[in-house]
């Protein structure tokens, strides 16, 4: 009962939806998601920490990049069904559809460069 649990109470925010819902896209990293979702990094954090442990996304490193998928759904059966239904789920949603368009123009070396700008100009 726990497994179902924690992937029913990580479906439960409309944000992690969300997020599935473009991983179903593409991989995207914690900037990305971020700058797609307009939250604070932590916030993102916390919601990817949430699904992880749900079994509903994984991660793997790339040098100083972690990209998010959506896992398998080998770990939960709950997660593995939940998965396969939400592809097909919310795909008609204006929100959704918007966000999915937006997030191919998201690109974390652009976000990564204007953070360096921000802090070049907050130096003394």
């Amino acid at each position: 009962m726990k497994k179902f649990t924690k992937v029913m109470k990580a479906l439960s925010d409309p944000s992690r939806v969300k997020i599935l819902k473009m991983l179903q896209r593409k991989q995207m990293c914690v900037c990305e998601i971020q700058n797609a979702l307009g939250i604070a990094q932590s916030t993102a954090s916390k919601h990817l920490k949430i699904l992880e442990e749900a079994g509903l996304t994984t991660y793997k490193k790339d040098g100083l990049w972690v990209n998010y998928t959506l896992a398998d759904g080998s770990d939960s059966p709950y997660a593995a069904a939940m998965l396969g239904n939400i592809r097909h789920w919310l795909e008609d949603e204006e929100e959704i559809a918007d966000l999915s368009k937006q997030i191919f123009d998201i690109r974390r070396e652009d976000i990564c460069r204007a953070k360096d700008r921000q802090n070049q100009r907050n130096k003394p």
